[in-house]
């Protein structure tokens, strides 16, 4: 697959369909927590608080291998998903304010998969493969969300943001495939 098809591929994909192969997840559970059915401002106060908590799943699954990981690669990426990931979390809370508040009830729908991929990297014997693994459906997840943010939100700030996620974040999944590609993986 080319890097366009994966791109593309990435971005249509749906919430529904981001967690089908996440560790602990059910199949057929959708964490969108409801997005397709909203608009406006509660459309982008529920993206922006599900996103918060997306982002600070991977600061903290980054967070509890970044001293056990040994291959440069993942521990640059590892660094890297902190600091860009809690510099959005910083941007996301500004925009909530503007917006009224965060949605608890949006953000209690992905608080346990996060807690469960959180929990999958503990248990793995391999930090470096249990990261780079377990990136890869949390990503998928994020653009999922974004891709929704892209067809329901009236804000360009959240629009900027969905945007970056998917390009960002479709980019990082496709240095992970090749990563583990490269290891036989």
């Amino acid at each position: 697959m080319t890097r366009s098809a994966l791109l593309l591929a990435l971005s249509l994909m749906t919430p529904a369909y981001a967690h089908m192969n996440m560790p602990g997840m059910n199949p057929g559970a959708a964490s969108s927590g409801g997005l397709e059915t909203l608009k406006g401002e509660a459309f982008d106060r529920a993206f922006l608080s599900m996103m918060i908590v997306d982002h600070q799943g991977a600061v903290d699954m980054s967070k509890t291998v970044l001293n056990n990981v040994k291959d440069a690669q993942v521990k640059k990426w590892t660094a890297d998903v902190i600091g860009t990931q809690q510099k959005e979390i910083g941007q996301m809370n500004t925009w909530l304010k503007t917006l009224g508040s965060v949605d608890k009830g949006a953000q209690t729908s992905l608080n346990t998969e996060m807690k469960a991929m959180l929990t999958a990297l503990k248990s793995s014997k391999n930090s470096d493969r249990g990261l780079v693994e377990g990136m890869l459906p949390h990503h998928a997840s994020a653009i999922g969300m974004a891709n929704v943010a892209l067809q329901r939100s009236t804000d360009t700030r959240v629009l900027g943001l969905a945007r970056d996620i998917i390009r960002t974040q479709a980019d990082e999944m496709y240095a992970y495939r090749q990563w583990l590609l490269k290891r036989g993986l």
